[in-house]
């Protein structure tokens, strides 16, 4: 049962929010995507600070041993990104396409590419987190899955942007994105296996888990958000990040109310 839930999850994950955001207008994508961004910075800090440390913190692993994992977690993904293999594509959902009076071709295409590249380890990686989550803790492991959720949505709507602005045309944007939404999956189900018999690397295999979501909320989609905004956006900015966190500490009180 556990590896079904994983990978309903991660199907979930990797391809219901590839659904989703293609099945938006391109309009109201760039109307909606900055809301959502808000919302899934407060979504991942909340199911890290609130959640997944706790739950990795409270087992029997050294916590400077588990200090230290968090530490390299976030050097991790910071390298990854570096290495253009972990990046994101929330910051192009206001391109649209007025830049394509100087459209290349082959540049914009490398370019799309490289996102689907991106986006594959990117979705591997996040399923093999919900996998271990899972193993952990079914019900850490369902939180883990609605936070990566909400965090792939306004990610995919922005991925589904550029490829559009590379040139793809809608069902090959949608069908590529959706391709390597499925690498969660596999992520996902390699984890199951690779990781079930060492139960005592759960607690650390959280920590990166937390790394990764502390990362991409603090390096990734907070720096989008300090703009000189007007108050009226600022408040909007400030509502979207605690509907984040309250939809976090819902789900928490849910889930352990059963």
């Amino acid at each position: 049962m556990t590896l079904l839930y994983i990978v309903i999850a991660t199907l979930a994950g990797g391809v219901l929010s590839v659904v989703i955001a293609a099945s938006l207008t391109v309009a109201l994508l760039g109307r909606v995507v900055k809301g959502l961004v808000s919302m899934s910075a407060g979504v991942l800090l909340g199911t890290a600070l609130l959640h997944v440390l706790p739950e990795a913190f409270e087992s029997k692993a050294d916590p400077h041993d588990l200090f230290l994992t968090l530490l390299g977690g976030l050097l991790f993904f910071w390298l990854l990104e570096k290495a253009e293999l972990y990046r994101h594509a929330h910051h192009h959902e206001g391109d649209g396409h007025h830049h394509h009076h100087h459209f290349d071709a082959e540049q914009a295409g490398r370019g799309g590419l490289s996102v689907l590249v991106g986006d594959s380890i990117h979705n591997f990686c996040d399923g093999v987190i919900i996998a271990a989550a899972f193993l952990a803790d079914p019900k850490l492991g369902l939180v883990t899955a609605l936070a990566i959720v909400a965090h792939e949505i306004p990610q995919e709507a922005g991925d589904y942007i550029v490829l559009l602005n590379a040139g793809f045309s809608r069902g090959k944007a949608l069908l590529y994105n959706a391709i390597s939404g499925l690498a969660a999956v596999l992520g996902g189900v390699l984890g199951y296996f690779a990781v079930g018999p060492w139960e005592s690397l759960f607690p650390f295999l959280l920590v990166v888990a937390a790394s990764s979501f502390v990362y991409i909320a603090v390096a990734d989609l907070l720096p989008q958000l300090q703009q000189r905004l007007t108050l009226r956006e600022t408040a909007a900015q400030i509502a979207w990040i605690g509907a984040g966190l309250a939809l976090v500490v819902a789900a928490r009180g849910l889930l352990h109310s059963h």
